[in-house]
């Protein structure tokens, strides 16, 4: 963020307004004691809409007298928020140009090119005449009608160099060019007017609609209704409503579980099939293979034999 400084030409003296002063403390009102500093964003922005647009030194040090802060945290916040202009902007428009993503893509650097030719090469510069000044900003929240540009409370969409130019040359003249957007359509809607949805019979003396079932209605004990009361275009049911199962698909399932089963006890370990492992004991218990003997075993030792006498 580039440094944002006090403009070096200010006022002596700010004071609000009757109406506003009423504002201000309606707003302080709103939050308990020893917690008035919350409301010096709104205050200081009605300070700006009061001074024409910008806050000078003067307004800072007043709303923070009235909220009893430090001026240098009311400095603080003024010179952070890109919302509070620091120098005197245009008497009948400030304009800014949305520059995000969005609107970039759609032709916000054109609109730029108008703003350096009719009203100054520099943003945050005024108009020879003093009527207008503009910025490029961040993201306005009207990305589907870009590129737009917002002027004192109004954005303006769905612009063009042609369309802009003639925003801004109604402004010069005194008058108010309608918001909103400026190629036809209604606020987001598709251009050309509505697509769906468009006979009139729908809303003026239509068919009544067809009655709705409830949600947990129990099936009523009738007959099922007859195929010529179905749309031709349905086609026919080639299974009952709740469908038994196939015979064959349930021998393949119980053929595959069986293979699975086998293979399971082929790899299972004999902690895992107890059976199986009572079967090999018992096995070996009446086996009648015969036992090696111990002079049969590799490296086993020889009982000594007794001497004859």
């Amino acid at each position: 963020m580039s440094v944002r400084r006090l403009d070096p030409v200010q006022p002596v003296n700010f004071a609000f307004t009757p109406s506003n002063l009423v504002f201000a403390k309606e707003t302080i009102a709103k939050y308990p004691q020893g917690k008035q500093a919350s409301a010096v964003l709104p205050i200081l922005w009605r300070a700006q809409e009061q001074n024409g647009g910008w806050v000078t030194r003067a307004a800072m040090e007043y709303v923070a007298r009235m909220l009893d802060m430090s001026f240098i945290r009311v400095y603080e916040i003024a010179t952070f928020y890109t919302m509070f202009q620091l120098s005197p902007v245009g008497r009948k428009a400030h304009v800014q140009v949305c520059g995000t993503t969005p609107c970039m893509l759609r032709g916000a650097e054109d609109l730029k090119e108008v703003c350096k030719r009719k009203i100054h090469s520099e943003p945050h510069h005024l108009s020879p005449d003093g009527d207008f000044s503009w910025e490029e900003v961040e993201c306005l929240g009207a990305c589907v009608n870009a590129p737009m540009v917002l002027i004192w409370s109004d954005t303006y969409e769905d612009l063009t160099p042609q369309t802009f130019e003639h925003v801004l040359d109604e402004m010069a003249a005194g008058r108010t060019p309608k918001p909103g957007p400026q190629n036809g359509r209604q606020f987001s809607a598709p251009e050309g007017g509505p697509l769906t949805l468009t006979d009139r019979s729908l809303y003026n003396g239509g068919a009544p609609p067809e009655p709705t079932v409830p949600l947990f209605a129990e099936p009523a004990a009738s007959a099922p209704p007859s195929r010529a009361a179905r749309p031709e275009s349905a086609a026919d049911e080639t299974a009952p409503a709740i469908a038994s199962p196939s015979p064959v698909k349930t021998e393949e399932a119980e053929n595959a579980r069986r293979k699975t089963r086998t293979r399971a006890e082929a790899n299972a370990t004999p902690e895992k099939t107890p059976s199986r492992v009572a079967r090999a004991k018992k096995i070996g218990a009446t086996s009648t293979v015969r036992q090696p003997r111990a002079s049969e075993v590799e490296g086993a030792e020889s009982p000594e034999k007794e001497p004859k006498t």
